[in-house]
């Protein structure tokens, strides 16, 4: 099979993780009635993006993967409408707490476990008081359509993140995200930023793109963050499919033949021209 029926989600979410998880639910069940079979929900979607402030009190949200409510809905849900659903959530294991994705498949079954690399730190986004540094390394999933490639949110921004999972087959790359304000800077509006990178990704990579963002204004700690929604799908050439603004609450979905993206990935010689001999200086930490 070539093609791929992918989705993303956007929507508000409360602080209660019960009637997140309905509202995703309902937008998973509208997606997978539209065809979709790869539906990927906004990071954390469990709660309010918690880490506006470091609040010792938030560790309490987390639990292992086998136990997290947002996790064991999903994989209720994925094996009654049979897709898969790239599920973010915040992990415990044992003494570790880690900004986590669980890949479920169309059974409902637990395929693995990513946790995110890149772990930010700055105003409004104190994650790394919350979460440790990934040590599961880069994931990428064979599903019934194709190989899917995620990362997570700060994961999104750098080049190395989405070449490691093409390199390891990824056939699409999918990112859940929560960003919005910048409280250090009012002025910088980084939507369109944000989006130019992933955009990056899928030219310099020949590769549809997935984002999910979250929308809404959330008070945490007795301050205020607004999350700027721009969801968007784009082709191999970073072309949008599909693509929302700010505010709006739903469901994109795009249709990807993955053998045309092949072909294309392979006539711009791309992969073919690499030279890793000579990138040694790229993980040198000096």
């Amino acid at each position: 099979m070539t093609m791929m029926h992918l989705a993303a989600l956007q929507l508000a979410l409360s602080d209660n993780m019960e009637a997140n998880i309905a509202a995703v639910s309902a937008l998973v069940r509208e997606a997978a009635g539209q065809g979709a079979k790869v539906i990927l929900p906004p990071e954390l979607f469990e709660g309010h993006y918690f880490c506006q402030h470091q609040d010792e009190a938030n560790f309490a949200r987390a639990a292992p993967v086998a136990e997290h409510k947002a996790v064991r809905a999903m994989q209720a849900l994925a094996a009654a409408l049979k897709v898969y659903i790239p599920c973010s959530f915040y992990e415990r294991d044992g003494q570790h707490y880690y900004n986590s994705l669980a890949m479920i498949d169309d059974a409902g079954a637990l395929m693995g476990v990513y946790r995110k690399t890149h772990i930010p730190d700055g105003p409004g986004y104190c994650e790394k008081f919350y979460f440790r540094p990934g040590n599961t390394g880069f994931k990428v999933w064979e599903t019934r359509y194709g190989t899917i490639g995620v990362g997570i949110c700060w994961d999104q921004w750098y080049p190395e993140t989405a070449r490691a999972m093409m390199l390891m087959g990824a056939d699409v790359l999918m990112f859940p995200t929560a960003i919005g304000d910048e409280p250090a800077n009012e002025a910088l509006d980084t939507s369109r930023l944000w989006r130019r990178a992933m955009i990056g990704h899928a030219v310099s990579n020949v590769v549809p793109v997935v984002a999910a963002n979250r929308i809404g204004a959330e008070v945490v700690g007795g301050t205020t963050q607004s999350y700027y929604g721009h969801s968007f799908i784009t082709d191999e050439r970073g072309d949008f499919l599909a693509e929302f603004g700010d505010g709006v609450s739903g469901v994109l979905t795009a249709e990807i033949d993955l053998e045309r993206v092949r072909k294309h990935r392979a006539t711009f010689g791309f992969f073919r021209d690499r030279r890793p001999d000579l990138y040694g200086r790229l993980v040198a930490d000096i």
